[in-house]
């Protein structure tokens, strides 16, 4: 475990906090001002840090943001006087994690610090986790063919135009083309250009200069600037406002562009990674889209298939996120009963990946125990299946078998078949063949048998199979009769 790093300018506050955690056997390291920290930052990293807002020199909350930029998940704890209530809330607005009012109780103040310790130890385990598992999951065929394009990208800087539903995961492809493309050593900035005010939008993109409008202090670098030499991903593309799209034609044309207010081209190193749910084709006939502007993204073009078309890989996911919410929030993992999952794995969901993500974090948060029953899931999305025609699957169906209530099956016996086939599969089980040849064999037997009323000669005769089969089979199976 990494120290715990304490800045304060004065001495007595770091020195009790030292002796303080030294009780609890936690290792610090003291500053007496945010330079020497922001130095010390690149050469290493705290596992929590705790700062006082007035210093001389830079303020804790400068300190703050700096430290947001260059490690967001990094706890940071902020001391402030209580009549600095405006402080207080501008440090919660700038990301810190809580913050201790001057004169504080030290065993509140160790208590508050552990709590921030245990934070940053579960964000470790859960980076672990996620590094040990592949960016994108997904076996279905339509995933695969979307892994074979980001192996075919691999060396490539072309730009790339990503389409599919909202929820689909249209940025973990873009960062999976980053990751592995050549300028995976350099940044990769985001920016949902329907997420920014049309005002607000153009200084975002190239940044501005100082003065350059009401409000504008300081000069700042914009996303492509802060992208320079790695990759720039514009999400929701088609919702550009028309007359920022022109901008954006003539950095992807020339290279270069202008801060807002500026009078000095900047040229430009960014590899263009668009993603949107719209059709553009439509937006370009609409007069919504530049057409030049359309050709000069849609160089390459990626589909992200929906989740109704990939729905074998739905039980993958929910195991996933099942777990990885488990892990964030520090509880007991939950798991999914075998009709609960079939269940999900039949409903549109027309959130796709997102909403599946959602509800997991749901289930692990609200449903109780540790295995998840279809009454346990949200009342809504309950309702939502009865409006999609679904009825859920009952618990207690003898023989594995999924009835209704009309009996119309809600997930057929091959999709049974090729759901526990991909469960023992996934979890290395031995003779899966033979295991539910067996199982397949017994069920068909004993529906047999049951509709001759225990006949063996019958049954053999129904299931178009000698006798002398079906009697072997009995003794295979362990499986008891009448005569």
């Amino acid at each position: 475990m990494k120290p715990i790093w304490l800045v304060d300018d004065d001495e007595s506050i770091r020195w009790v906090l030292e002796k303080a955690l030294a009780r609890q056997n936690l290792e610090t390291r003291s500053f007496s001002n945010a330079k020497d920290v922001l130095t010390a930052l690149e050469q290493s990293t705290p596992q929590v840090l705790v700062s006082d807002i007035r210093m001389h020199g830079m303020s804790g909350l400068v300190l703050l943001q700096k430290i947001k930029e260059l490690h967001p998940g990094l706890p940071v704890i902020v001391m402030t006087a209580f009549s600095d209530l405006d402080s207080a809330v501008a440090a919660f607005q700038g990301g810190a994690f809580d913050y201790l009012a001057k004169p504080f109780d030290l065993d509140k103040a160790v208590e508050l610090i552990r709590r921030a310790l245990e934070e940053s130890l579960r964000e470790v385990s859960v980076e672990q986790f996620s590094a040990e598992t592949p960016e994108i999951l997904g076996q279905a065929p339509a995933m695969q063919e979307v892994f074979r394009a980001i192996g075919r990208l691999t060396q490539s800087n072309m730009t790339v135009l990503i389409t599919g539903e909202s929820g689909t995961g249209k940025e973990l492809v873009a960062r999976a083309l980053h990751k592995h493309s050549p300028r995976s050593a350099q940044p990769m900035i985001s920016l949902n250009t329907a997420a920014i005010p049309k005002d607000l939008l153009e200084s975002e993109l190239f940044g501005h200069e100082r003065g350059a409008f009401t409000g504008a202090q300081a000069s700042r670098r914009g996303r492509f600037e802060q992208a320079e030499g790695g990759t720039l991903f514009l999400d929701e593309i088609g919702d550009m406002p028309f007359d920022l799209q022109t901008r954006l034609l003539r950095v992807l044309s020339d290279g270069h562009f202008y801060r807002v207010g500026g009078h000095q081209p900047i040229k430009s190193n960014v590899r263009v990674i668009a993603a949107t749910h719209q059709n553009l084709e439509q937006r370009v006939a609409e007069g919504l889209f530049r057409e030049d502007l359309y050709h000069r993204l849609n160089v390459i073009r990626l589909r992200i298939p929906s989740l109704r078309e990939r729905r074998e890989d739905i039980p993958i996911l929910i195991r996933h996120f099942l777990k990885l919410s488990s892990m964030q929030l520090g509880v007991e993992s939950k798991r999914m009963s075998e009709s609960a999952m079939q269940f999900l794995s039949q409903l549109d969901l027309p959130g796709n990946v997102r909403q599946l993500e959602n509800l997991c974090n749901w289930i692990v948060v609200m449903a109780p125990g540790t295995t998840v029953e279809i009454k346990d899931l949200p009342p809504e999305l309950l309702q939502s299946a009865k409006k999609q025609g679904a009825n859920p699957v009952q618990e207690d169906a003898p023989e594995g078998r999924a009835a209704t209530d009309s009996g119309n099956m809600l997930v057929s016996w091959q999709n049974m078949l090729e759901h526990e086939a991909a469960t023992m599969l996934e979890s290395n089980q031995p003779d899966v063949m033979d295991a539910l040849a067996r199982q397949f064999e017994s069920i068909l037997i004993r529906s047999a048998l049951k509709f001759t009323h225990g006949k063996k000669n019958e049954a053999a005769i129904r299931l178009g199979i000698g006798r002398n089969t079906i009697t072997r089979k009995l003794a295979e199976l362990n499986i008891a009769t009448k005569d």
